[in-house]
């Protein structure tokens, strides 16, 4: 793994394959290593440089003592793209990496080239969530 200082954090990275950037933000707490390797490697041999990531307070990353919103961390990762010189890239989101990945491209759009937003939502009110079923088992 590697690091580098961005938005005045340091930010901890891996970087697998050679061809367009990929960045892969994870969700909540959850470190780099959670995109499991097997798929990392499988972007990868598909002609990608897959770009995964600890955010700030997670991993090896910087603990960040200040309080800090998701657009921080959507610039944080716009730092990273132009640290890595990888801008733009494929951004994929999980969780709350997918309201990361929301903000990055509605902050920073000249670094996104296309974004997947998984297991997450906008967070408005009423859209995405559970629904209660009628239907039994």
């Amino acid at each position: 793994m590697a690091r580098v200082h961005a938005n005045g954090i340091d930010i901890e990275y891996e970087a697998t394959g050679e061809g367009p950037p990929l960045l892969l933000i994870m969700g909540f707490t959850m470190q780099l290593i959670q995109w499991p390797d097997g798929f990392v490697e499988r972007l990868a041999g598909r002609g990608f440089r897959v770009i995964r990531f600890d955010n700030r307070d997670v991993g090896l990353s910087s603990k960040v003592e200040a309080r800090y919103t998701l657009d921080d961390m959507a610039d944080d990762t716009a730092g990273l793209l132009d640290a890595l010189g990888a801008a733009p890239a494929h951004v994929v989101g999980a969780s709350m990496g997918g309201f990361i990945a929301q903000l990055l491209t509605l902050r920073h759009p000249d670094k996104v080239r296309s974004l997947a937003s998984l297991m997450s939502t906008t967070g408005a009110p009423g859209v995405g969530g559970a629904r209660p079923t009628s239907s039994r088992c």
